[in-house]
């Protein structure tokens, strides 16, 4: 599973072994909107990196405790949202409809609680770390011990791989670059500035990186929902969206007859209610509540007033990936069915060089197709975005 379910509100597909087949042309005009981004991250980073005082702890993992809400709400959007989450999140909307958008929509309240009720007593405790924290409140040094262990290696099981991994595909897609050359570069460059800058730095990308990201996912979007026929042709297109090879005496090419539902049968339901209520919950409160990632960007805060704004916002933020996301993912099955829908699994070897399926390829297939000159690069620079956002997070907080 993707990290978000581990995040409790993020992607849950799974990720393929291999690359889609797909191939993407990189014209000029996408080439310098890739190289306009990759100039302005590293601006950002430099003046905030300058910006801050990093000769203290709180300095350099708290920048300062000078963050303003709307850099706090739009880091927390980044962090969590990383390239496995447009790969697995849209991929899980293609295969079974929107009520994996619930994984994101459950964040909302959690992050009004982290707020108002989990911050006050971080603030008030003094502390930089949530294990430390846990020292403080139980006592002793081995509960402190035990819980940055367990979270460095959640961290690199189900955070840091899946992310890596993603985006080196989407790149080795783009680009035509090698997965494990695709790998090194996006480590060396997230590490530099995360290194050199602290928090602030971290932050202050973070906020340009959403920017970036939520308006190319936007885009994105319309252009997908234009080409369907709106909300009501998704509807009709992808109820009907059926490969023209299928398997014997199966309904697994059929889409779910409950796609369009957010809660489903606590029965037969792929997503049932319950879970989606009360169980998931619990995982979203320890992400959103008790993860390192997650809370330092709230302590960071000048004060709790602006720790609460920048988690209203953040769960603002939240609401949207359904829509630029999740649907777009099923738009990608309604176009192409015989692809994003395969079901047989020769079919699927040589779509995507996975038997399992080829759902993962939903997002890129739609970037491939839809997007126009410039527009592609943008899209590459979104994908980058997302993943190095989520990386120097983790990067900073490990």
């Amino acid at each position: 599973m993707l990290d978000s379910l581990t995040t409790g509100s993020s992607s849950s597909g799974f990720i393929t072994a291999a690359p889609p087949s797909t191939s993407l042309k990189l014209e000029a005009a996408d080439i310098a909107v890739v190289v306009v981004y990759f100039i302005f991250v590293m601006v950002v980073g430099i003046w905030s990196s300058v910006r801050a005082n990093r000769s203290t702890v709180g300095g350099y993992f708290l920048a300062g405790r000078s963050m303003t809400w709307w850099p706090i709400g739009a880091s927390l959007m980044s962090s969590n949202v990383g390239s496995g989450l447009f790969i697995g999140l849209a991929g899980t909307g293609a295969a079974g409809g929107i009520a994996v958008g619930g994984f994101e929509w459950n964040a909302v309240w959690v992050l009004v609680a982290l707020g108002w009720i989990f911050i006050p007593v971080y603030i008030s405790a003094g502390v930089v770390t949530m294990p430390e924290y846990l020292a403080k409140r139980f006592g002793g040094q081995r509960i402190r011990i035990y819980m940055s262990i367990l979270s460095l290696i959640l961290y690199i099981f189900t955070k840091i791989s899946t992310d890596i991994f993603s985006g080196a595909m989407f790149i080795q897609v783009s680009l035509g670059w090698d997965l494990y050359l695709s790998t090194g570069t996006l480590l060396l460059v997230t590490a530099v500035y995360t290194v050199a800058g602290g928090l602030a730095a971290v932050i202050y990308t973070d906020a340009l990186q959403t920017v970036v990201m939520v308006g190319g996912a936007f885009a994105l979007m319309f252009i997908a929902f234009s080409k369907v026929g709106w909300y009501e042709g998704l509807v009709e297109h992808y109820m009907s969206a059926v490969p023209s090879v299928t398997v014997a005496n199966t309904t697994c090419h059929l889409p779910r007859s409950d796609a369009f539902r957010l809660f489903r049968d606590p029965v037969s339901g792929d997503l049932p209610w319950p879970g989606l209520v009360f169980g998931l919950t619990v995982l979203a409160t320890w992400v959103w509540c008790t993860d390192q990632v997650i809370v330092q960007r709230s302590l960071s805060a000048k004060s709790l007033s602006h720790a609460k704004g920048g988690s209203v916002l953040g769960g603002y933020l939240k609401l949207l990936p359904m829509f630029f996301i999740v649907m777009p993912g099923m738009i990608s099955r309604a176009l192409f069915p015989d692809e994003v829908g395969c079901v047989d699994p020769a079919v699927c070897q040589s779509v995507c060089g996975a038997s399992v399926g080829c759902s993962n390829i939903a997002y890129p297939k739609l970037v491939v197709e839809l997007m126009p000159v410039g527009l592609r690069g943008l899209m590459l620079a979104v994908m980058l975005a997302a993943l190095m956002s989520s990386l120097t997070s983790i990067f900073n907080s490990s």
